[in-house]
C-alpha cells in the first residue's frame, strides 16, 4: 500500500517553530507600517499551518505590496531553519515508532508538504526522514501548486492502491478527488469540518498502525 502523509501537522507538530518565526515576521510588517501592533495566540498562529505561502498571505494580509509578502515569508522561512537546527522542532510524540512501523509492514510511505523546499530537505536531514520515506515532495517544487494537483504529477510513479494521511482539507481533497481512502489527523490543526468524508480520524498518531490494518483487510 502507498501510504501519502502530510508533514506539518500530521507527523511534525509544527507549532513549536512557526509561532515564533510567524511573530518575528508580524513584527516586522508592524515596523513597516503595514500591520497594527498585536500579540498573536498559538491558536491564531495555527489558522494557517498546512497553507503554501500563497494561500497564507491571501487570507491573512492579501492587500500588502508583494515585495513585503516575500520579504516576511523569507523571514520565517529562515527563523524556522534557525530554531530546527537549535533542536526546537518536534515530531509528534510516537511518530517516530508509528512510522518504522509502517516501513518495516512493506508500505510505500511518501510525504508531501505545502512548505518550502528548503524547509523539506533541513527537516529530512534533521530527523532522517530517509529512514521511512521513500520520497518527500515540497510543494515549492511545484511551483506552489494545489497539493491535488501535484499528486496528479507524482501518482504514476507509485503503482498501486493509496492511503492519505492528514490534518487539513488540502489533504482531504486528494483522497475525495481520486476515491481514495482518507485518514484524518483529529491533532493536529485542521477544523473537525475538514476531515468531513475520512474514513477513520485519529486522535494520536500511536494508533494508525491498528487502523490501517482494519482498513487495508
Amino acid at each position: 500500500m502507498n501510504l501519502l502523509f502530510d508533514y506539518d501537522g500530521t507527523i511534525h507538530d509544527c507549532i513549536h517553530i512557526y509561532a515564533p518565526a510567524f511573530r518575528t515576521a508580524y513584527k516586522r510588517l508592524v515596523q513597516l507600517g503595514y500591520a497594527p501592533a498585536h500579540s498573536f495566540t498559538d491558536g491564531e498562529i495555527s489558522t494557517w499551518l498546512g497553507y503554501n505561502p500563497n494561500e497564507m498571505w491571501a487570507t491573512f494580509q492579501p492587500d500588502i505590496p508583494q515585495e513585503v509578502k516575500e520579504e516576511c515569508e523569507a523571514l520565517i522561512g529562515t527563523e524556522m531553519l534557525r530554531l530546527l537546527a537549535e533542536g526546537g522542532a518536534r515530531l509528534y510524540p510516537g511518530a517516530e515508532a508509528v512510522l518504522q512501523t509502517l516501513k518495516d509492514a512493506g508500505h510505500t510511505m511518501l510525504l508531501l508538504s505545502n512548505c518550502q523546499s528548503s524547509y523539506m530537505r533541513a527537516h529530512e536531514q534533521f530527523f532522517a526522514l530517509h529512514r521511512f520515506f521513500t520520497a518527500c515532495y515540497a510543494a515549492e517544487d511545484f511551483s506552489y501548486h494545489p497539493k491535488v494537483e501535484i499528486f496528479a504529477e507524482i501518482r504514476p510513479n507509485y503503482p498501486g492502491d493509496f492511503i492519505v494521511i492528514g490534518d487539513r482539507a488540502h489533504d482531504l481533497e486528494i483522497a475525495h478527488r481520486y476515491g481514495l481512502t482518507a485518514v484524518g489527523a483529529a491533532y493536529g490543526y485542521g477544523a473537525p469540518c475538514e476531515l468531513t468524508g475520512a474514513a477513520a480520524v485519529l486522535s494520536d498518531i500511536a494508533d494508525l498502525p491498528a487502523l490501517l490494518l482494519r482498513l487495508t483487510r
